[in-house]
């Protein structure tokens, strides 16, 4: 599979990198991130090599679940601009190369959404069935998704004297998706943001989508993912669905739709938290027995491969006795636990600042098949508020330099959200200081987008899992036609030296070269033998004889 085969299909190979305008920069010193901060940070993401940057909720909101409970789905939140520089936005980052994606969240709305307002008036109001509604709870009702906030997904409206369900918060009344006038609804909502230019949606909890409460018990459950992909389709060609389905591999085949008919991509939870699991015990089976039973998709659709996102770092598809584990290591502190499934910190704490271990973790990121997306900050190492409560703790500013608030915003201090480090960026763990050190993290997860996007063959090549000998050592290899790309990681903090049999082989015709490094790299009887550090890790790519440049 060669790029210009595949051109069109751009978020296979789409470095993706997620933030919210809120907490990126702020332009006006009010304290608040805004649009037109994000603008003059667009730059800086093109150099950084990102491809895709996806937009978390900016619509009007009450900001009770950072921003996910939205009043105005075709709206800007006046504290972050309007629609006029959400336009320049899409301008400014078209002409760098990016592709911009928005959060679609229409599972729910705010409590204070016109809809629902006027739903919440009478029975007899028209948007009345635009929400789902009982006399009283079922019997066997669903669970919460947030445990130990929420004891129930029904809540008991007064005026009305019905109770309305809330699969998430009690302020995100739940909108009925089997009202042919709800879909009508969403639709409008599409059409406006592709026709102002959005290049895709990332789709909120998507399973809640698919199983309408209020549905006939006949109705196909897909049939609404199959609906919304068709429609944006039509009205932006290359537009594509990023869905959030957290379920194990061959659950979320389904997602997919029968020849691309559904998502194009999904996050790959399953690896992810086999990841996790592989850092702490220092074993490569848990993540080579997930890779190895990904299924293989249609070449139009891939995974979004990613360590942390915005919310916390679920362990939900874990035994009881790995998450523990996992627990235990990463975040031995309680607090630094959530719904008895999720950790609510970041990366380079949770593995204690060990830069060996940071890196080769984002190693595993940019080398494991699929799209790669980053959660702002994350390149340069930012940490967490540990005092901070539930998911607040890793949605911090970000930090641009070592001043006060670390650069985000010029408002008096007290105006600000607080940062890692007493209102001032930790030293080193900012972008200004990070940009003039070549050892840097920053600098490092640079050389893996550029080396990444490099390589195509690592998001289309075929998976192979080569025999390493050695139980602490992964290796994976993606062949595409007669390019091979292997990777080698050490899970463990002793040196150790393998031996890898490279798919198609090693011959005196063919190019072997190491990406990362300008280090030799050695062949024996036709295969490689990899050195590596304690924890460390090698990108390795065999090219054919018609390859070669001069």
């Amino acid at each position: 599979m060669r790029p210009a085969d595949t051109s069109d299909l751009w978020w296979r190979t789409a470095v993706i990198y997620c933030l919210d305008i809120e907490t990126f920069q702020d332009s006006d010193g009010d304290g608040v991130g805004d649009i037109a901060g994000l603008c003059d940070r667009i730059d800086y993401l093109s150099e950084l090599g990102v491809t895709c940057l996806w937009l978390m909720p900016f619509q009007p909101t009450r900001d009770l679940d950072d921003g996910y409970d939205i009043t105005d789905f075709t709206g800007v939140d006046p504290r972050l601009g309007d629609l006029g520089g959400f336009v320049e936005l899409l301008r400014i980052a078209h002409d760098r190369g990016i592709r911009v994606i928005m959060d679609l969240v229409v599972n729910h709305t705010s409590d204070r959404h016109p809809w629902f307002r006027s739903a919440r008036r009478s029975r007899s109001s028209r948007h009345r069935n635009y929400y789902v509604w009982r006399d009283r709870p079922p019997r066997t009702s669903q669970k919460t998704v947030f445990p130990g906030e929420e004891d129930s997904v029904w809540e008991h409206d007064e005026r009305t004297d019905q109770y309305y369900l809330h699969s998430f918060y009690r302020h995100q009344p739940d909108l009925n998706l089997a009202e042919p006038a709800v879909r009508a609804e969403i639709a409008r909502v599409v059409g406006f943001w592709t026709e102002l230019g959005v290049d895709g949606f990332r789709l909120d909890a998507v399973p809640f989508l698919i199983s309408p409460p209020g549905a006939a018990d006949d109705t196909d459950p897909h049939a609404f993912l199959r609906e919304l992909h068709r429609f944006v389709g039509r009205r932006r060609g290359g537009a594509a669905l990023l869905g959030e389905v957290g379920l194990p591999h061959d659950e979320q085949l389904a997602y997919f739709g029968d020849g691309a008919t559904e998502l194009e991509l999904q996050f790959d939870f399953a690896t992810m938290q086999a990841v996790f699991l592989s850092l702490v015990r220092g074993e490569a089976a848990p993540l080579a027995r997930v890779l190895g039973g990904r299924p293989v998709i249609d070449q139009r659709q891939g995974w979004a491969m990613f360590l942390r996102n915005h919310d916390e770092l679920t362990l939900e598809q874990l035994t009881e006795k790995e998450r523990a584990q996992v627990f235990d290591a990463l975040a031995p502190d309680e607090r630094q636990r959530v719904y008895g499934r999720g950790i609510v910190r970041r990366l380079a704490p949770m593995l204690h600042g060990d830069p060996r271990r940071i890196r080769q973790a984002y190693s595993l990121l940019f080398s494991l098949p699929g799209a790669p997306v980053l959660l702002y900050g994350e390149e340069i190492g930012m940490g967490e508020i540990p005092a901070t409560p539930d998911r607040a703790a890793i949605r911090t500013p970000m930090q641009w330099h070592g001043g006060p608030s670390g650069g985000f915003s010029t408002a008096r201090p007290s105006r600000v959200p607080p940062i890692p480090g007493d209102g001032y960026a930790p030293a080193h763990v900012n972008v200004h200081d990070q940009l003039r050190d070549p050892d840097s993290l920053l600098s490092f997860i640079r050389l893996l987008i550029a080396r990444y996007r490099s390589a195509p063959e690592i998001a289309w090549g075929e998976l192979s899992l080569p025999e390493t000998g050695d139980d602490a050592v992964l290796a994976h290899a993606c062949r595409a036609d007669d390019i091979v790309f292997l990777a080698v990681h050490n899970l463990v903090e002793d040196a150790r030296t393998v031996e890898i049999e490279v798919p198609l082989g090693i011959d005196d015709d063919a190019t072997v070269t190491d990406l990362l490094s300008a280090e030799p790299v050695q062949t024996r009887d036709g295969r490689v033998v990899v050195e590596l550090e304690g924890y460390g890790f090698r990108w390795v790519r065999r090219l054919p004889p018609s390859a070669r440049r001069p």
